[in-house]
């Protein structure tokens, strides 16, 4: 049986903001917090799921020559080494080779464009066709997206060869008709907040009082052109909040309960693999 061609998409300027690869403070200690990406290089080799899927690249779209970037990436650089942390263990390998071997940047220079600009349009629309080419140079069967911070457009419309083959683990519930949903950028906020009996409003600073939520959890979806909205392959409810909570701290909990158990759920999924089977991860790093 050939191995899907797996391709890995992600902004390391949001995995900055969960200090990935680092300790992290931890009700009164510290626990260390595993990107989704080393979790999958762990999947990958200690699992039946390396036997399915072959990693073939992992692709950010960080953009060296924006200062907001830059200033977001303080600590960790660009490329592994160049700052004091990195965002898993350097030596890190999966399947047989080292993952900063696999690592290429396409950056999403347009976003340099104040919005509204004529330009961020054309920016947009070359910045998809550079990953396609990507894509089809590595000849990716599957693309996983984890904390992309851009929408995808052209990739993901019906008629596109990566149409229904990019799919995205995101940290909260996307079903609109679920009451633990928290789509978009402050998902893990909204669920803090929630868990407060509070809903805020991002824009306007508003916070209004509504019946607390103390669940979170993670879903595995396909990507459309909005936002978190592709139609849910899997989805795992298994995060409970304390609203003393950090951000940091429910982070932790939802990647280690939920997040990291939908994204191999998912996998398994489209793998047609049986996903009644819980299969053991070793701790690395």
């Amino acid at each position: 049986m050939s191995k899907m061609r797996l391709v890995y998409m992600w902004s390391l300027r949001n995995a900055a903001a969960d200090r990935a690869g680092q300790k992290v403070a931890y009700k009164g200690g510290q626990r260390y917090m595993k990107s989704p990406l080393q979790y999958l290089a762990e999947l990958l080799d200690a699992t039946p799921l390396g036997e399915r899927y072959s990693l073939e690249a992992v692709i950010s779209d960080d953009d060296p020559d924006s200062d907001r970037d830059c200033d977001k990436l303080a600590g960790y650089g660009f490329t592994c080494g160049e700052g004091e942390h990195w965002f898993y263990p350097p030596q890190l390998t999966v399947q047989g080779r080292r993952m900063e071997g696999l690592r290429y940047a396409v950056p999403s220079s347009y976003r340099r464009l104040p919005p509204g600009d004529a330009g961020r349009v054309a920016g947009k629309r070359d910045y998809e066709q550079r990953v396609l080419e990507m894509l089809r140079e590595v000849k990716a069967d599957l693309v996983l997206l984890d904390g992309l911070l851009i929408i995808l457009d052209e990739l993901v419309r019906p008629g596109s060869p990566f149409h229904r083959r990019i799919v995205n683990i995101h940290p909260g519930i996307t079903r609109i008709d679920s009451p633990y949903e928290r789509r978009g950028a402050y998902a893990t906020l909204d669920a803090l907040h929630g868990a407060r009996g509070e809903r805020k409003n991002w824009q306007t600073g508003e916070v209004v009082a509504v019946p607390p939520v103390s669940m979170t959890g993670a879903s595995f979806h396909y990507v459309d052109n909005g936002i978190d909205s592709g139609e849910v392959i899997t989805d795992v409810l298994a995060t409970p909040i304390d609203p003393a909570d950090t951000i940091l701290e429910l982070r932790w909990n939802n990647f280690n309960n939920s997040l990291f158990p939908a994204m191999r759920r998912g996998l398994e999924i489209l793998a047609g693999m049986d996903v009644g089977v819980t299969w053991r991860v070793e701790e690395r790093g």
